[in-house]
C-alpha cells in the first residue's frame, strides 16, 4: 500500500479493494455518481487511468525493493513519505487554521496508519516476493469488508481467501519467510485502519488537504527511523533520485490518476479494479525483480483476487439495497 496504499506497494489513497462504495477517501474524492458519459467506450478512459495507477504503484514498489540495498527498508519508506509529503503540501497548500482538536486527532491517526502501513509493507517486501506480499496485505481490507457487511455469503469469500493463503504458504509458509509474511499481514491490518481514517479525514478536510497533512505526519514520524537506519545514505544524490522516483510512482502519480478516474468512474467499479493489485504486483516482481512465482502461488493469488472481488460485489449489492428510498414524487427509485 501501498500506500497508501497506501498502499503500500499498495499504499495509495485509493478506495481499497473492499471499501464501501459510499465512503469518500481522504484524497478529496467524492463518491462517483454513475459512470462516464458515452456508455462502454466512454468508460475506457477512467478504467485506463485506474489500471495505470495500479501499475504505477506496483512498479514503484518494485523500484523500492531494488533501492533497499542502498538505503534500507526504513530509509526507502522515509524517502517516499518525505518526497510525497513535500509535493502534496506544495500542490494542496492545506489551510492549518480553523480545524478542531478532533480534526487534528483524526488526521494524526490517519498519518500514523499510513506510516505503519508503508513501513510494515516495505519490511515484508524486503523478505518475500512482491506478489505474495501484496496478496497477504490485501487480506486486511478483505477482512474489514467481511466484518462490516455481516452477511453469510461473505463467509464464502473469507474461506476462498484463506484457501489462497494456505496455498501461498505451501501449507505452512515453508516457502515464504514467516517474518516477511507476518509483516505483510500486519501491513494489511494497518491498511484496514487506513481505510477507516481515510474516510473520516475526507469528511473533515476539503479536497486533498487531509491527505497532504497526514502524509506530512507520516513523514515526520518516519524521518528519525530512516536516519537511524540509513544515515547519510539518504542524502546521496543517486539514492535521493531513486527515492523521489519511488515517491512519484507509488504516491503522487497514482493518487492523481485515481482522483481523475473517480470523477467519471463508479466507486464500486473502481474498487473491483483495485482488487487486481496482487496480480499487478506479481507481474512487476517478475519483470523488474525476476521474482518468478510457482503455479501454486499463482493459483493462490487468483483465489485471493476472486475473494476480494466477490466481497466488493456483495458489499455493493447490499449498499444499493440499503440506500434505495421509497418511491415518491419525482423519485426514479435509484
Amino acid at each position: 500500500m501501498s500506500t497508501p496504499s497506501a498502499t503500500p506497494g499498495t499504499s495509495s489513497p485509493a478506495a481499497a479493494p473492499v471499501a464501501a462504495p459510499e465512503t469518500a477517501p481522504a484524497s478529496g474524492r467524492a463518491p462517483a455518481q454513475g459512470g462516464a458519459p458515452g456508455g462502454r467506450w466512454g468508460a475506457l478512459g477512467p478504467v485506463g487511468l485506474v489500471l495505470a495507477g495500479g501499475l504505477s504503484v506496483q512498479f514503484g514498489a518494485a523500484l523500492a525493493v531494488s533501492l533497499m540495498p542502498r538505503a534500507g527498508a526504513l530509509g526507502v519508506v522515509t524517502l517516499r513519505l518525505v518526497v510525497a509529503a513535500v509535493v502534496l503540501l506544495l500542490v494542496c497548500r492545506p489551510r492549518l487554521r480553523g480545524h478542531s482538536r478532533a480534526d487534528w486527532g483524526t488526521v494524526v491517526v490517519f498519518g500514523i496508519a499510513m506510516a505503519g502501513m508503508n513501513g510494515l509493507f516495505y519490511q515484508a517486501v524486503d523478505r518475500i516476493p512482491l506478489g505474495p506480499a501484496v496478496t497477504l496485505e490485501v487480506l486486511g481490507p478483505l477482512a474489514l469488508s467481511v466484518f462490516a457487511s455481516r452477511r453469510a455469503v461473505n463467509l464464502v469469500w473469507a474461506a476462498l481467501a484463506l484457501a489462497g493463503v494456505f496455498l501461498l504458504g505451501g501449507g505452512g509458509f515453508d516457502s515464504l519467510d514467516p517474518v516477511g509474511a507476518a509483516f505483510a499481514l500486519a501491513a494489511g491490518g494497518m491498511w484496514a485502519a487506513y481505510i477507516v481514517f481515510s474516510a473520516r479525514t475526507g469528511r473533515r478536510f476539503p479536497q486533498a488537504d487531509g491527505l497532504a497533512l497526514a502524509m506530512a505526519v507520516g513523514a515526520v514520524l518516519f524521518l528519525p527511523l530512516g536516519i537511524a537506519e540509513s544515515g547519510t545514505a539518504l542524502i546521496d544524490p543517486v539514492t535521493l533520485a531513486l527515492g523521489a522516483g519511488v515517491a512519484l510512482l507509488s504516491s503522487v502519480l497514482p493518487y492523481t490518476l485515481e482522483l481523475l478516474a473517480l470523477r467519471r468512474l463508479p466507486a464500486p467499479t473502481f474498487a473491483i479494479l483495485m482488487s487486481l493489485e496482487p496480480a499487478i504486483a506479481a507481474a512487476a516482481g517478475f519483470l523488474i525483480l525476476d521474482q518468478a512465482l510457482s503455479a501454486t502461488q499463482s493459483a493462490a493469488i487468483a483465489l485471493v483476487i476472486a475473494a476480494s472481488m466477490g466481497a466488493v460485489r456483495t458489499q455493493v449489492g447490499r449498499g444499493s439495497r440499503a440506500k434505495r428510498p421509497l418511491p415518491g414524487p419525482g423519485d426514479d427509485g435509484h
